[in-house]
């Protein structure tokens, strides 16, 4: 079988490329070039991250293509991903909302763009495969290909995986489905592969997050609850929900405070207590179920948030005429519910859909 390997400069990638070739296939590697330029390049760089300048990734993926004796083309995504990841990024911190980047470069270039823009380039192939850590499963009873969760679920990355459409599954690979990030590490290391010992990434973007946002100050209040002005600041999108260090109000406070909600029309910061960051319900949108049929009635679910998140028990109530539109009701109120962020369904080891938060309740 012919198989495009999305290559990103790190180990994962580079041993499912090697996993793929031993199997006997034939493989390709393809490396998505999204650095933008207009960007300023951070001015320090702690964690290696997703977005950034790409000199270091390109020279490290062709050494990678090399070891492997493997074809490797670089395919330029950047004016796709500033369309698609990055507007959204701007725009929806600009509403006081904290998006999550990774579940739309994964949905839509990653998995989409860049295999197209391959193929486009006349590049051939049947399948194609990443180094994430995920598994697909074909299900004969519901004739569906589902999203599964990996044998390590200490690095399970499904969450960032949701909005895979069918399409997408049954063209995709994970070859690390059944590897540990400890095996894929011993392997790297007794192949002597040159990234064996690189870092994970960490982040999306390892600098100051106003580089991407380029925002001019905005100053508003900072109130509590009641509506009185605690403070100021100057931009509702430095804050997100549960912060509490750097609000930048004066001392002498009776107990923590942390950012409860974000009032982007009145452009004003909400604090209260850690007891108000606890919610028991909320609204998802742009709902997207990759691995089973819309569910036209409530269905129990086990929710999680966030990636860090431990999923909680959930009922997911479809809206009565909006298709894309849940209401997500916990078992047991879960803290710092933030707009913006994905909130995924699972049943056992199984991914069957997730949304964009829209607003707690």
């Amino acid at each position: 079988m012919k198989i495009l390997v999305g290559l990103s400069g790190g180990v994962d990638s580079a041993v499912a490329a090697y996993l793929l070739k031993k199997q006997g296939h034939e493989v390709i590697g393809a490396m998505m070039s999204i650095w933008d330029n207009s960007v300023p390049s951070p001015k320090t760089k702690s964690v290696d991250a997703c977005f950034g300048p790409e000199d270091e990734d390109i020279e490290t993926v062709r050494k990678i293509a090399a070891f492997l004796d493997i074809p490797v083309e670089i395919i330029d995504c950047h004016g796709e991903y500033e369309r698609v990841v990055l507007d959204n990024f701007k725009a929806e911190y600009k509403e006081g909302r904290t998006p999550n980047p990774c579940v739309w470069c994964n949905a839509y270039i990653k998995f989409g763009v860049l295999p197209a823009a391959a193929k486009k380039a006349g590049i051939s192939f049947d399948k194609f495969a990443t180094g994430h850590y995920a598994d697909i499963v074909f299900n004969e009873d519901l004739k569906m290909y589902q999203l599964k969760k990996p044998k390590d679920k200490s690095k399970d990355q499904t969450y960032f995986l949701y909005r895979l459409p069918q399409k997408t599954l049954s063209e995709t690979i994970f070859p690390l489905s059944s590897y540990t990030k400890n095996e894929v590490r011993e392997i790297a290391k007794d192949i002597n592969l040159p990234v064996a010992e690189k870092p994970d990434s960490q982040d999306f973007y390892c600098g100051d997050y106003n580089d991407i946002l380029q925002f001019k100050a905005k100053p508003g209040d900072i109130a509590d609850k009641s509506g009185k002005v605690l403070g100021k600041h100057n931009g509702i999108w430095n804050y997100t929900i549960g912060k509490r260090k750097g609000l930048g109000l004066p001392g002498g406070t009776k107990e923590p405070l942390y950012v409860i909600n974000i009032l982007a029309k009145q452009n004003v910061i909400i604090v209260g207590s850690k007891e108000d960051l606890y919610s028991s319900s909320l609204i998802a949108e742009k709902v997207s179920w990759g691995s089973i049929i819309a569910p036209k009635t409530p269905i129990e679910v086990f929710a999680k948030i966030r990636q860090q998140h431990t999923a909680a028990k959930a009922a997911v109530i479809p809206h009565e005429s909006e298709k894309t539109k849940v209401r997500v009701n916990f078992q047991t109120p879960q803290m710092s519910v933030t707009s913006g962020q994905s909130v995924v369904f699972y049943q056992g080891d199984t991914v069957l859909g997730g949304g964009i938060i829209n607003k707690e309740s």
